[in-house]
């Protein structure tokens, strides 16, 4: 049996004894279809479908049209006229709204009776009479010239007797001649060169009874109890079945309605399924050969099954059987069967704890929300399971007889497997290939196994068992080993690869040629930083604008921040704007009509076509990867994941001056902590937050001059490395800035008196400016208050150094757009230190062209413009 069919083997497991499990199922399915909550629909052995069902559709799309679906939601002439208007570009809704609809001309399979005889069987037509009275209203109108009144004509008309229903053992159709056959088996007996040599005396009977001649009865008998029911649409037939199969098909079609999203059933998967139970003379459902169906009709089976073994089996049952069933719980995880197999755990007393502490997990309100974290305790489980059965005594089906040497070996084993790439000894991949143990998985294991026993090392449950505590001890607490390693930004060539127009383009083209929303979906990551899954689950109404501004409203999940909205850019808006309108076009395409109000509100912004008849339904991730990785491997540009680019927002959001408070407060992160995961910093958090706009003082040779900054893109790498050194030295707090001298700094005595503003080891930072130009107000002040001109002319030369400073620090600012804030930070508070003033990445570049510029004016803007591309301020 395949891997993903693993599913179904406790149903074939237990189903050894048919007799007893087959007759107490009968009754379980037997008391369930019987309930008030039972559709009665689903109840009889002919399951006649009504027009406008939405999971067993069968009828045409087309409004009024009275034929059958071929292909598709279309019949076989409205097929073909779709392809033709699709061709010449018209969109489906208009199609809807101008297709003629069809009245049922073909065949109608014999199950409408005559108008004038009930007993009879109408023959296919306009007149809807049985064989008899068609023929003589033939003869009527071949005996006048003008057409006869058709109305008049059966009201005089007498009913003749019918003959039973079809004697084919599951038909339902009345039958059309003494033979006791319908038409279609009356075609089909002959075709099957008429077993028993059933045959009318004369050939001919008109409208009476006649007797029916057989050279071989019982051989007819024999043809009619095996023959297959005639296919009529919207008709599921279930006569011939054995009780069992009969019931547990109807129970399944029942709970496949119930389902929240329930996929569309073909009746003709359907029927496959019937008429294979019959072939096969199956005592039960569980009893089919699936490779005789198609992949339709088997996917049908399955969920059958699955359902099925919710009803069989209850959580102890399960339990025994080997297996547990979430829904047994009341828990149900999305895209998820529920069904959790423990039968690779070899050791039943392992098994049995591991049940159980599944058991107690989704009982108690710490229940995971994704069933994620059960797999990996379920990996853990069967990785210890697996080294236990192929390195203890009888493969540790007795637990009295491990010790810690087979722990401190099972423990050694991952370890070695994970320095090694080695593969696991029980674990394979989806596609078949051994997963390979890594950091992550050893972690897992090592943390799951051990909190696991340890609880029932707790309990009392490993004692009762005879399992010596040295063994459960010695499994050790992977600690935070398991993800060390963090997401980082995209790279300068991978982003603009990845945001380039022509790959963009074939993003759509190649990998999404539907236009489902896989580019619209990247576009919003990198521009919003969100996480996929926030973008994915939009809604159709997730953008506006609020005081003229627009905002993107969207769900938070992962921290319960519901609703949040955040600013975006106008080519943003613009994007999703279209993206509603697309959205709109696909739902009138399908539906025939434009929603409007609470149901237009209600649909997802990118709709999913699988299982969502409503619209509501967004995309998956699963979906957005596959159509993401193909199309980053075509451009060979190394491993990216989408959550990269919320990295490299974060950091882009830093380096542009925003505080590690903003940037949590942008991303929705629950803390600073967090925050800082994303940023990237290149040393300690504060030192990165903390980064200065240093310039020499005025007792320097070139008061004003840059010093150091944060960019280094500019620079050589002699230089880049003369910064690093320049930032790295410490300093110390001095009037009106900062003293880097590192004797002084370090406690001692300053051999110049503490005259700093003559001091070339004296720096100022973007925080002094105001200090600064108070003092140079107070100095003009004096000289201007001077009781003569030669000392007015002396104090405006003695303080000329600090002003060149003072002019050289606001060219920085300036050319870093910081002129205005920083001329509103008075530090005052401990909070100020935190202001973008002191945070703002910057090109040391230009800021050192900035500095080191002649004076123009006491208050121009000092921001310098280059030529060279490569100079401008980012």
């Amino acid at each position: 049996m395949k891997r993903r069919d693993a599913f179904l083997l406790p149903l074939l497991n237990t189903h050894q004894d048919h007799t007893r499990i087959g007759r107490d199922r009968l009754e379980i399915l037997t008391a369930l279809t019987s309930a008030p909550s039972f559709d009665p629909l689903f109840r009889d052995d002919i399951v006649q479908i009504p027009r406008g069902h939405q999971t067993y559709r069968w009828f045409c799309r087309v409004t009024d049209c009275q034929r059958v679906t071929g292909l598709g939601d279309f019949c076989h002439a409205h097929r073909q006229e779709w392809l033709t208007a699709a061709k010449e570009g018209v969109i489906r809704s208009a199609f809807l709204s101008t297709a003629e609809p069809l009245s049922q001309t073909t065949e109608h399979d014999g199950n409408l009776a005559c108008l004038i005889c009930p007993g009879r069987p109408a023959r296919a037509g306009r007149y809807r009479l049985c064989r008899y009275h068609l023929q003589k209203w033939s003869r009527t109108r071949a005996g006048q010239d003008a057409a006869p009144d058709f109305g008049g004509w059966a009201a005089e008309q007498s009913p003749a007797p019918g003959f039973g229903t079809c004697t084919v053992l599951v038909c339902p159709l009345l039958a059309e001649s003494p033979l006791g056959l319908c038409q279609r088996h009356t075609h089909a007996y002959r075709r099957a060169g008429s077993p028993g040599g059933a045959s009318i005396p004369g050939g001919s009977w008109r409208g009476g009874r006649v007797a029916v001649s057989y050279v071989d009865h019982v051989q007819f008998r024999a043809w009619c109890a095996r023959e297959i029911a005639v296919s009529v649409p919207a008709q599921l037939n279930l006569r011939g079945l054995r009780p069992l199969p009969r019931a547990e098909i109807q129970w399944g079609l029942f709970a496949h309605t119930q389902r929240s999203r329930p996929a569309r059933w073909d009746v003709t998967a359907l029927r496959m399924v019937v008429n294979a139970c019959r072939e096969q003379d199956a005592t039960s459902i569980v009893d089919l050969d699936l490779a005789c169906l198609t992949k339709a009709a088997s996917g049908v089976v399955k969920e059958i099954l699955h359902e099925l073994r919710l009803v069989y089996f209850t959580t102890e049952e399960a339990k025994e059987a080997g297996f547990l069933e979430t829904r047994h719980f009341g828990i149900s995880y999305e895209n998820r069967l529920g069904h959790i197999s423990l039968t690779a755990i070899s050791q039943r007393w392992l098994r049995d704890i591991t049940w159980d502490y599944f058991a107690e997990l989704l009982r108690s309100p710490r229940c995971p929300n994704s069933a994620h974290t059960l797999d990996q305790i379920r990996r853990a489980m069967i990785e210890l399971s697996a080294f236990i059965e192929a390195d203890a005594p009888g493969g540790g089906h007795d637990p009295a007889v491990l010790a810690k040497e087979h722990a401190d070996r099972f423990v050694a084993d991952q370890r070695y497997r994970e320095r090694h790439a080695l593969p696991s000894l029980a674990m394979v991949r989806v596609d078949g290939k051994a997963s390979i143990v890594t950091t992550g998985t050893r972690s897992l294991v090592f943390n799951h196994t051990r909190r696991i026993l340890r609880k029932a090392m707790d309990d009392g449950v490993t004692g009762a068992i005879g399992l010596a505590r040295e063994f459960v001890i010695a499994l050790p607490n992977a600690g935070g080993t398991a993800y060390q390693k963090r997401r980082r930004p995209f790279a300068d060539e991978v982003a603009r690869a990845l945001a380039d127009e022509h790959n963009l383009a074939e993003f759509t083209r190649v990998h999404d040629p539907d236009d489902e929303g896989a580019r619209d979906i990247w576009e919003i990551l990198v521009v919003t930083g969100r996480r996929l899954g926030e973008v994915i689950e939009l809604r159709w109404n997730c953008i506006g604008r609020l005081n003229g501004l627009a905002m993107l409203w969207h769900d938070q999940t992962k921290v319960g921040n519901y609703d949040a909205a955040i600013r975006i850019p106008e080519s943003l808006y613009a994007l999703i704007a279209d993206r509603q309108r697309k959205t709109l076009s696909r739902f009138a395409d399908e539906h025939g009509y434009t929603p409007t109000g609470k149901e237009r509100d209600g649909l997802a912004l990118f709709p999913t076509n699988y299982r969502s008849t409503d619209g509501t339904i967004a995309l998956s991730r699963p979906w957005f990867y596959s159509r993401f990785r193909p199309w980053v491997d075509a451009m060979d540009i190394g491993h990216c994941v989408p959550h990269q680019a919320r990295h490299t927002l974060a950091t882009s959001l830093l380096r542009q001056g925003a505080t590690l408070t903003h940037i949590r407060r942008y991303l929705g992160h629950v803390s600073d902590r967090m925050a800082e995961h994303y940023v990237h910093l290149s040393s300690t958090d504060l030192e990165n937050v903390l980064q200065h706009v240093w310039v020499a003082g005025p007792g320097t040779t070139a008061p004003g001059e840059l010093l150091a900054g944060d960019s280094a893109e500019a620079l050589t790498k002699e230089q880049a490395l003369a910064i690093a050194v320049d930032l790295a030295r410490r300093s110390t707090p001095a009037e009106g800035g900062f003293c880097t001298f590192q004797p002084v700094v370090d406690g001692g005595a300053c051999p110049w008196n503490l005259d700093c503003h003559n001091c070339d080891k004296f720096v100022l930072s973007g925080a002094d400016l105001l200090y600064w130009r108070r003092k140079r107000e107070q100095w003009r002040q004096l000289a201007e208050g001077a009781s003569d001109d030669a000392t007015a002319d002396y104090l405006h030369r003695y303080f000329e150094p600090t002003a060149r400073a003072i002019d050289g620090l606001e060219k920085a600012l300036a050319g870093l757009g910081l002129l205005d804030d920083a001329l509103a930070l008075d530090l005052r508070k401990p909070q100020d230190y935190f202001h973008r003033v002191w945070s703002t990445a910057f090109r040391a570049a230009d800021l050192a062209a900035a500095g080191s510029e002649d004076e123009q004016s006491e208050y121009s803007d000092t921001r310098t413009t280059d030529n060279d591309p490569d100079q401008e301020i980012a």
